[in-house]
């Protein structure tokens, strides 16, 4: 065998690879968060927000009073 048809490998990098694998990991998990908090935000938070708005915009506390004491809910209040 010539010495030329061997090769050598180079050596692996055997320092700092749980440091360079935690660096990447929180990396990744930090665009992932921001990623499902904006998608949460987006999708979820802002049409419940409008719903809400909607709801107390159109909500009447009068008539929804005047229903429950029509039911008997309220012991004090007799159905008129």
């Amino acid at each position: 065998m010539s010495a030329k048809a061997v090769a050598t490998l180079a050596k692996p990098n055997m320092r700092g690879l749980l440091t360079d694998q935690i660096k990447k990991n929180l990396i990744i998990s930090t665009v992932l968060s921001f990623g499902a908090m904006f998608a949460y935000k987006f999708l979820v938070a802002d049409k419940r927000k409008l719903a809400y708005a909607e709801f107390y915009r159109t909500y009447d506390i009068e008539k929804e009073y005047n229903r429950m004491k029509q039911a008997g809910i309220f012991t004090a209040a007799r159905p008129a």
